[in-house]
């Protein structure tokens, strides 16, 4: 139940993914995006967008290694146990060893799906991502399109992220 860098990788692809077509003005928000955030074609070209998706993957896979513990319940009960005698080494006559394999071998796949990812992925976009772009936007004195243009990129991004997390991680 240790944290699956490869699906963590594949994961934050996925805002990149996403706002490719989220912020495209000719199919996605991105003429209200512009306007609401008062983005300029001039401020594009000067952009360093190699630098700028290259942060965003890693900022990015910062936020799929969050995702594991919240869309995987199983993580709870690794975390738990972390710090047993013998754990970390998986000694296979420890006490939580022997706790942990059983517990995995009956809830293991528990709520292991990618709706079950999706929905907490959502829950997060609500209640981490919508919030925290809120409060910048009320101090950037953004309006309400500003907010729902990014907090809907997010959502959407963290069910989609969630929902791979927990199905195939």
């Amino acid at each position: 139940m240790e944290l699956n860098f490869i699906y963590a990788a594949v994961a934050a692809l996925i805002p990149l993914l996403v706002g490719f077509v989220w912020y495209n003005p000719k199919i996605g928000f991105g003429n209200a995006w512009m306007k609401a955030a008062d983005m300029t074609e001039e401020k594009m070209k000067s952009a360093n967008m190699a630098l700028i998706f290259g942060l965003s993957y890693i900022l990015s896979l910062f936020v799929a290694v969050a995702l594991f513990s919240l869309t995987i319940h199983q993580m709870g009960t690794w975390g738990s146990l972390m710090n047993e005698p013998g754990f970390q080494e998986m000694d296979p006559n420890a006490d939580a060893v022997i706790y942990f394999k059983n517990y995995m071998a009956l809830y293991g796949d528990r709520f292991r799906h990618f709706g079950h990812g999706a929905l907490h992925g959502t829950i997060a976009g609500f209640t981490l991502a919508l919030p925290i772009i809120g409060i910048i936007a009320l101090f950037e004195r953004k309006g309400f399109k500003y907010v729902a243009i990014h907090a809907g990129y997010w959502i959407v991004s963290l069910a989609l992220m969630g929902g791979v997390i927990c199905q195939f991680a």
